[in-house]
């Protein structure tokens, strides 16, 4: 019975041995109770870092971004749901919202030294912002945008002929992924001259009328929409 119980006795022993001043098993709680401490402050921070209150603390974001979203259906629609700055600029995903701050880490000299802290510096400079997040959400194939939106939960059947025959054919084969087409919808564009549209007009339809409503058929089509949300 001895033999069963040293193993124990020796672990007790050495887990409470003084090691200096403190004894280990001290230290490891300490440990413990101190790497809870650091973790719940550094999530606390990062997900601060992910309001929209933090994202327009900045007046470079309120100024000119924000504004500019505040007018768009992102941010304010019949049925109530809002996509904020983090929706569309931070990934839910642990790893990938690491990964992201990360990137963004590169900013905070932008504040420091005042690379678009007037609007005449932001305008010079949106192109090159836009194509560098242009480029972030091409790479991850939109993922900040399929966060929220899913091309096997659309109704196509609730979609512009043009929109679903685009859908179908691009989204649903991968050939193309939401920003390529779907840039400025919160923010104003860039001077777009020389920058190649991310949708083009396939060669076997083009010359040909595009599917789509006519402005009388969009009036019915918004009517009816707001009927059945009603």
């Amino acid at each position: 019975m001895r033999w069963i119980l040293a193993p124990f006795r020796w672990f007790w022993n050495v887990l409470w041995t003084p090691a200096g001043t403190l004894g280990l098993g001290f230290l490891t709680l300490g440990g413990f109770v101190g790497g809870v401490i650091f973790w719940g402050g550094f999530n606390t921070a990062l997900e601060y870092t992910n309001t929209e209150d933090f994202c327009v603390s900045c007046h470079e974001m309120r100024d000119n971004v924000f504004e500019e979203l505040s007018h768009t259906v992102h941010f304010s629609n019949r049925s109530g749901v809002r996509a904020g700055c983090p929706d569309c600029h931070v990934p839910h995903e642990w790893t990938d919202k690491i990964a992201r701050k990360m990137q963004a880490s590169k900013e905070v000299w932008g504040k420091i030294f005042g690379t678009i802290d007037t609007r005449q510096k932001f305008l010079e400079h949106r192109l090159v912002m836009a194509k560098r997040e242009w480029s972030r959400l091409k790479a991850n194939d939109s993922l900040e945008c399929r966060n929220c939106h899913s091309e096997v939960a659309m109704d196509f059947s609730r979609q512009s002929p043009r929109a679903a025959e685009i859908h179908t054919e691009y989204l649903l084969s991968g050939q193309r992924t939401c920003i390529d087409c779907h840039k400025g919808i919160a923010h104003e564009l860039p001077d777009m001259t020389g920058v190649e549209p991310g949708w083009t007009v396939p060669k076997e339809l083009q010359g040909e009328t595009q599917p789509g409503l006519s402005p009388a058929e969009e009036i019915q089509s918004f009517l009816m929409e707001r009927q059945i949300g009603d």
